[in-house]
């Protein structure tokens, strides 16, 4: 086995990284996990005519040559900070240096990415990956984004059935405490003026009997059946009363899902459909960086052992 690394970049606490990490230790692959944004990393990299960036980096004891990265799986990484004993104006400076350089540095190999953070970053606009999931065929259901409250009053007029959805998971604070904006349906009369302040996505209610998680690795497909216990129209409210099971993916979606991979230029994305009462699969979102280890445990050994697959061989 070759002594080149998967270099790993997460947060401490990240189950999902930990099983592909488990994988490939197992395989006796080498891997080298730190976070950026906080670890204290040491690096020298250089460039010359004709060849990628080289050099040490070392996260204490640890340490790679940036030349020999077979592959990044770029998972949940911290924002880049800076020391609290500087002022605004040199964490400022700090932080995007950082950014720009650290990150640009780890941006910039000559390897695999799973995924590259710019194809990261442009894939979670939900505008972007539902117009591309559409042009690849994949049912979508109708959707308005509008900061217009009469505009976003018609189309629930129109549609009967509608739901209210982030456009980014943004943290929220009230009464001092974290809250989370679930999915959730909505009547007219409780659109008000305040739609005005932003951009809001409301979208047609699928009439599901189930949902569906699909984590595309690479050309390889694994979904599960998401059924809940009651009438929650946003499963991940309660995982107590949730229940994941394999299930196979139709040949249709298969192709959307391929056309949609190629399209947002990535090698792992993580799919929600809504499964209507007619049978039909509709795509509400795409993860590019999605997480997978609830799903059921033979899916979650399938999908860690084709991450492991990808990484390891550092080609798409």
């Amino acid at each position: 086995m070759s002594a080149r690394p998967v270099v790993v970049l997460t947060e401490l606490d990240d189950p999902t990284a930990d099983y592909v990490i488990r994988e490939l230790n197992e395989r006796g692959t080498p891997v080298v996990r730190f976070d950026p944004g906080v670890d204290a990393v040491q690096l020298s990299a250089l460039v010359m005519p004709g060849c990628a960036w080289s050099g040490p980096l070392r996260i204490g004891e640890r340490a790679l040559d940036l030349g020999t990265v077979r592959a990044v799986y770029y998972r949940r990484p911290s924002r880049f900070t800076a020391p609290g004993s500087l002022n605004a104006q040199e964490r400022a400076f700090v932080t995007a240096h950082a950014r720009h350089g650290l990150g640009g540095i780890l941006g910039a190999l000559d390897c695999l990415y799973v995924n590259h953070p710019h194809r990261n970053l442009a894939a979670e606009f939900k505008p972007l990956q539902m117009a591309e999931a559409a042009r690849a065929g994949l049912a979508v259901p109708p959707t308005l984004i509008t900061n217009d409250p009469e505009e976003a009053r018609i189309f629930s007029r129109q549609h009967k059935q509608v739901v209210y959805k982030p456009l980014w998971s943004t943290a929220y604070v009230q009464d001092g405490e974290h809250r989370t904006i679930w999915v959730r349906t909505l009547d007219e009369d409780e659109i008000s003026e305040g739609v005005g302040a932003c951009p809001h996505l409301f979208q047609r209610a699928v009439d599901k009997v189930a949902d569906v998680r699909i984590a595309v690795v690479g050309s390889r497909m694994f979904a599960t059946l998401v059924t809940v216990d009651g009438d929650h129209l946003d499963w991940r409210w309660d995982y107590g009363r949730v229940s994941f099971h394999p299930v196979d993916v139709p040949a249709g979606i298969r192709a959307g899902l391929r056309t949609l991979m190629a399209s947002l230029d990535l090698a792992f994305g993580a799919f929600d459909f809504g499964i209507d009462q007619d049978g039909r699969w509709w795509m509400y979102e795409c993860n590019p960086n999605g997480q997978w280890a609830f799903v059921d445990a033979p899916t979650r050994t399938a999908i860690a052992a084709a991450l492991a697959d990808l990484l390891e061989r550092g080609c798409p």
